[in-house]
């Protein structure tokens, strides 16, 4: 496996991951709210379950937008190498942001509940992010 296939690997598996698991625990947490009780084995049970279960749409997705979104950082980073530090991880958060944005409109609802609202949005789009840097740290550098 090439050294750039093995970083957009690792890149959205752990976007993915990431916004997973913090899809499942802002649900838990509003359970938990509403009075549920929702024990630790819960919420492990139930992380496991999303990961398996949301892998067959979401995993996808991930793959999709960073498709789109790295060569996009690339291409500015190729013109701007300063930005380079921060282009992956902005393009892997602005990608996830893009996911969400693009479902809504073209659905009228949030399939991923945790992003309908402003907190779980913005932990959508640090897995995003998170994603990014992982690409960029696993990216072998570009020759000068």
């Amino acid at each position: 496996m090439s050294r750039a296939l093995l970083a957009f690997t690792a890149g959205v598996l752990t976007a993915y991951v990431l916004a997973a698991v913090a899809a499942t625990q802002a649900v838990m947490a509003r359970l938990a709210e509403m009075g549920i009780d929702v024990t630790p084995g819960d919420r492990l049970r139930t992380t496991l379950q999303d990961l398996v279960g949301m892998a067959e749409l979401f995993l996808p997705i991930i793959a999709v937008a960073f498709l789109i979104a790295f060569p996009v950082a690339a291409l500015i980073s190729r013109y701007v190498p300063k930005l380079r530090a921060i282009g992956y991880p902005l393009a892997g958060g602005v990608a996830l942001l893009a996911i969400h944005l693009i479902l809504h409109a073209t659905f009228g609802t949030t399939p991923v509940a945790a992003a309908r609202t402003a907190g779980g949005l913005g932990w959508q789009v640090m897995a995003g992010a998170l994603g990014g840097l992982v690409f960029l740290r696993v990216l072998p550098r570009p020759s000068a």
